[in-house]
């Protein structure tokens, strides 16, 4: 009896131990929307072996697993725990279920309980767990800033792209997913020659920002017009929770996809009242007509050149100009497209012109009517109509042998034939030709430059000797240029590199280690710093030379943490051709 007992308690025991056996799952939240991440933690208070989680059917893995262990003894007791952490992206909305995960403890398995969440419409601001996932999300932002959202058909308008970076974290690398359709504009992008940094504000926080892209709009249809996002697939480098021996935080680097967001923008119609006649679809601010012909005073059966021009600043090539009308008297021909238009961010300016090619065929006083010509002022907000003046044109009679255009008004003019006997006058019979001489070679100036020509090289010869002796002999000077040489080759990587500060430096440490490999024959693995000077020194170095060359590397160093600005590279690249120069002088 007294053994059953004993037995019946150790039973009792083991199920109570197996009992206590805790293994749960928990997420940061039961609800969330389709652009926020969830974290799931699978915990247990016992350590265990074989740990499967579930599938993850309906998200995608962002983060994890991330591991942590925690193990205390507080007044004798023990309290231990370990959790598998996931960062979680739903694909879609809906309801989900989390399923169950797998751990085995003392040759038992454990499951947790399946977990609800439902998925919503994206919210306004999204919040996830602090990974650097949603560290990098929280801290850029591409933005498209549009200058109008309410602008006339074929009115000019710009959307300027701006990435906003908080200090917090750096930009390493970026490359464009998608770009905008622009379906219902004509669009154009304005050249953006080298992206430069620039201090500003989002959402009244300090960051820093790069305009990445300029575009100008000129929408072709009326109504509500949607503006499709620009997206980015940018390379963040987050801090994170460890330090190095300096105290500096390592950074993470992440992939980060931001999009600059579905824009809408409400095109109003040009008004219909006063829309003149011979409107074509001009929209602009200042637009001047010129009609002009390169003469005025000509014979006919001539040719002058007649040009029809708009300028100033607007939808330039997307209308037509007014066409040039002519007499029936006088030929046309068609006309030649000359453009001369230039795209900012303000629009299209410049000029359009339809330049004829006219041939009057009638002589007398031809006039060239006058041109209109009619577009839609931004200005004023109202139509304008231009009109030119009346062009009137001299025209003679056609010189002789010409033939006018058959219809016209004017025969051919005869021109009288000369008699038989004299249809040659114009030609010599007679000629007075006289032999050309040709002088001996023999005796002449060409002969006698050739033969002194080398006697002059001689000195010239003398002189290059003597001076490339004495260049010889200047050991001093042949080792100051060739160590100049040498310190512009392996910087020359560097030099390339200004204003990249990681390039920068990787270039500049790797010519400094090269310069060394020269110098010294020893490999990258014997640089240190102690190393180093003991070498240099050994060799003759001068001390303060040698602490500048170490003082170099670390800077090469530091740089992969901190920061650096286009200053300090350049005293740095400065230093470096001093550095190594002189070693050469003096090793």
């Amino acid at each position: 009896m007294k053994h059953k007992l004993v037995l019946l308690m150790m039973l009792l025991a083991s199920g109570l131990a197996i009992g206590q056996v805790q293994f749960e799952a928990k997420v940061s939240k039961d609800k969330l929307g389709v652009n926020e991440r969830l974290r799931v933690d699978f915990e247990m208070n016992q350590d265990g072996d074989n740990f499967n989680p579930p599938p993850f059917t309906n998200f995608t893995v962002v983060g994890g697993p991330n591991q942590a262990v925690s193990n205390s003894w507080i007044n004798g007791k023990r309290t231990y725990s370990k959790t598998y952490s996931y960062f979680l992206a739903p694909k879609s909305r809906g309801n989900f279920t989390i399923g169950q995960a797998e751990i085995t403890i003392d040759g038992n398995i454990y499951k947790t309980t399946p977990v609800q969440v439902e998925v919503t419409a994206a919210v306004d601001q999204p919040t996830d767990g602090e990974n650097s996932e949603y560290i990098a999300s929280e801290n850029i932002h591409l933005v498209a800033e549009i200058s109008n959202t309410n602008p006339y058909l074929n009115e000019a308008i710009t959307v300027v792209y701006k990435l906003y970076v908080s200090p917090r974290i750096n930009v390493s690398d970026w490359r464009q997913l998608d770009s905008p359709k622009f379906s219902d504009f004509w669009s154009q992008n304005i050249d953006i020659r080298r992206l430069q940094v620039e201090n500003g504000t989002y959402e009244g926080e300090p960051y820093r920002f790069v305009v990445l892209r300029k575009t100008v709009l000129y929408p072709q249809k009326t109504g509500k017009l949607n503006i499709e996002p620009l997206t980015l697939n940018i390379s963040v480098e987050v801090p994170g929770n460890r330090r190095d021996i300096f105290g500096n935080r390592f950074y993470e680097t992440v992939d980060k996809v931001v999009a600059a967001g579905n824009r809408v923008i409400n095109v109003k119609p040009l008004p219909q009242e006063g829309r003149p006649a011979d409107f074509t679809g001009a929209v602009g601010k200042n637009l001047d007509l010129e009609v002009s012909t390169d003469k005025n005073a000509l014979r006919a059966t001539e040719s002058l050149q007649a040009t029809v021009k708009v300028t100033g600043q607007g939808n330039l090539k997307l209308f037509d100009l007014p066409p040039l009308t002519v007499p029936a008297s006088m030929e046309k021909y068609e006309p030649e497209y000359i453009e001369n238009v230039n795209t900012t961010i303000n629009g299209m300016q410049g000029s359009i012109a339809n330049q004829y090619t006219l041939v009057p065929q009638a002589k007398g006083k031809v006039p060239i009517p006058p041109v209109s010509f009619s577009y839609f002022d931004l200005n004023t907000q109202s139509y304008k109509t231009l009109t030119s003046e009346e062009i009137l044109l001299d025209v003679e009679a056609a010189p002789a042998g010409s033939r006018a255009r058959p219809g016209s008004n004017e025969a051919a003019v005869a021109q009288q034939v000369p008699a038989a006997t004299n249809q040659f006058r114009y030609i010599k019979l007679n000629t007075s030709l006289k032999t050309v001489g040709e002088a001996p070679f023999m005796g002449s100036a060409l002969f006698w430059t050739l033969f002194l020509s080398p006697l002059l090289f001689i000195p010239l010869v003398i002189l290059f000797g003597k001076k490339r002796q004495a260049k010889a002999g200047d050991v001093r000077g042949n080792r100051i240029r060739k160590a100049d040489r040498l310190a512009r080759k392996y910087l020359s990587e560097a030099k390339k590199n200004l204003g990249d500060q990681t390039k920068f430096y990787e270039s500049l440490e790797r010519a400094l280690h090269n310069y060394l490999k020269a110098k010294l024959h020893i490999q990258t693995s014997e640089m240190s710093k102690e190393r180093i000077k003991e070498l240099l020194e050994s060799k003759g170095a001068n001390a303060g030379t040698v602490a500048d060359f170490n003082e170099l590397l670390r800077s090469c160093e530091f740089a992969r943490y901190t920061p650096a600005s286009n200053v300090a590279m350049q005293q740095d690249y400065d230093k470096a051709v001093r550095v190594i120069s002189e070693l050469d002088k003096q090793v």
